[in-house]
């Protein structure tokens, strides 16, 4: 059976956009909530400002008190050189490294240009980098909110860019605003993959569901070689940054649709379905996504080991 990776977001991207503070018990049940579902990986938290970003202030005591899987990756995202420091004395293993294509969303997202972040990164990375695994992410890479959309050639420039300066990583190209196309997104992958992917060089898509193509466009990116596929449960996030863009493909959607077409992605889809209630709970407006609006009974059938213990009726369905 094919397979897919699924990076479980809700707990950096999702809470990041919920203005009112969700206390650090509460992110530790549905962290611990999340990883039970056998998500494979988890991003957890960001080290940034707390004065830019103050929902993200306790991320190392969520570290630190959440009780989590020893077979669980996690990382955390950092956007400069006082967020790697941060990340790696809380005990940190894998961080995620952003910078956005676009100038004018670089700009609003970390206060400088690009080039500016790149030499950021690189002298960072070569005082702090020993011993932690890298995810370097590109925001706008299909689209910016400020300029529209991304020349190719310039998400391919930052691509080489990055691989100057570490050989062995994995690139996650962003989605930002929602706005790509699944031809968009098959387009720019399969040139990426192609050219760039290799046995130290992995490719993953990071999604927003803005325009309701969240789906679609991981299946595309699915379709052009990438096997690790970002989701947050309950469609929850959005970038502060990025006017417009709203929430994250959900991770239920994602995996109800990988699960329907035969590719396995490991991840217990009724425990799942719990987690993301737990998730929708604490922003139920900014909440997203279409399977938790099915009825439960409906979503779970023709799940193979999910129909068990359902009614005759309904596991009949399957």
């Amino acid at each position: 059976m094919s397979q897919v990776t699924i990076v479980e977001v809700a707990p950096r991207d999702g809470f990041q956009s919920v203005k009112e503070f969700i206390p650090t018990e509460t992110k530790i049940k549905i962290v611990e909530a999340l990883a039970a579902t056998g998500v494979p990986r988890m991003e957890i938290g960001s080290f940034v400002s707390p004065k830019a970003i103050p929902q993200m202030a306790d991320t190392a005591e969520v570290l630190k008190r959440a009780r989590l899987p020893a077979t669980l990756r996690t990382h955390v995202l950092v956007p400069n050189r006082k967020g790697l420091e941060l990340a790696k004395a809380a005990g940190v293993k894998e961080v995620c490294w952003v910078l956005s294509v676009s100038e004018s969303h670089n700009q609003s997202n970390v206060r400088r240009s690009v080039d500016q972040s790149f030499a950021d990164f690189e002298e960072a990375w070569k005082e702090q980098g020993e011993g932690l695994k890298l995810r370097f992410a590109l925001a706008t890479s299909f689209d910016c909110p400020f300029e529209g959309r991304t020349p190719e050639a310039r998400v391919i420039a930052c691509v080489e860019r990055v691989l100057k300066i570490v050989d062995e990583l994995e690139i996650s190209i962003a989605d930002t605003t929602g706005r790509a196309a699944p031809n968009h997104v098959r387009g720019l992958f399969s040139t990426l993959v192609r050219n760039y992917g290799s046995d130290k060089v992995q490719f993953s898509f990071h999604g927003h569901d803005t325009y309701n193509l969240g789906v679609a466009n991981a299946i595309a990116a699915y379709e052009a070689g990438v096997r690790i596929i970002d989701g947050a449960a309950a469609g929850l996030g959005g970038c502060p940054f990025a006017p417009g863009a709203t929430g994250n493909t959900a991770t239920e959607d994602l995996v109800f649709a990988f699960e329907h077409m035969g590719i396995s992605t490991g991840i217990d889809f009724a425990k799942l379905l719990e987690a993301a209630d737990m998730v929708q709970a604490v922003a139920p407006s900014q909440a997203g996504g279409r399977v938790r609006t099915v009825s439960r009974q409906r979503a779970l059938a023709g799940f193979g080991e999910n129909t068990r213990g359902l009614p005759p009726e309904v596991a009949a369905c399957a």
